[in-house]
């Protein structure tokens, strides 16, 4: 079993920034595609962003273009997700998941606990 551990959230004023890591355990990372996804009340969770195991391709959810940066750093089992430009909307609790493949915006069956992210208007 897969141990993840999100980390990075607060509250932010709109148009703020803030950085998630999601650290990984066991040996197998550097060969996973990796995803961000997200939580609001009342609404189902969602895929935010993708990266392939080797960091070359990315994949991003509409409302995120050009706002959020997902990146991995393989040698230190961590996927990060830079986040700009923060809006009230973003407000969320944010997951890291390993993806069944690269594109496929689904998660397998491991979830950490997540990390807060408020963004106040």
């Amino acid at each position: 079993q897969v141990q993840l551990v999100e980390s990075g959230g607060g509250l932010v004023q709109a148009g703020g920034s803030l950085r998630l890591s999601c650290a990984a355990s066991g040996s197998t990372f550097s060969s996973n595609a990796m995803g961000w996804f997200r939580q609001a009340p009342g609404k189902e969770r969602e895929f935010v962003a993708g990266i392939s195991w080797s960091g070359g391709s990315t994949d991003y959810t509409d409302s995120v273009k050009g706002r959020f940066t997902i990146s991995r750093d393989n040698a230190k089992n961590t996927v990060y997700l830079q986040m700009n430009s923060l809006k009230p909307e973003d407000t969320a609790v944010y997951y890291c998941n390993r993806l069944n493949t690269f594109g496929s915006r689904l998660p397998r069956n491991y979830w950490g606990q997540g990390t807060q992210v408020t963004v106040s208007s």
